[in-house]
């Protein structure tokens, strides 16, 4: 699952604890609509174009 931090803070420290803690993107608020559809647009590509789950045994 995707995950988008939303953050008050637009410090170079908050984005690396965010991708820290295992975000694939961060958001500085206040958001502008724009930006947060373009954050989840990208995502969505990564993960249907890009992204290739491990083969299991099941």
């Amino acid at each position: 699952i995707p995950v988008i931090m939303l953050t008050t803070s637009d410090r170079d420290e908050e984005a690396h604890k965010c991708y820290s803690f295992g975000a694939n993107s961060f958001i500085t608020k206040p958001v502008k609509f724009n930006e947060f559809t373009e954050k989840v647009r990208s995502l969505k590509l990564y993960w249907l174009l890009v992204n290739r789950p491990l083969k299991t045994d099941a």
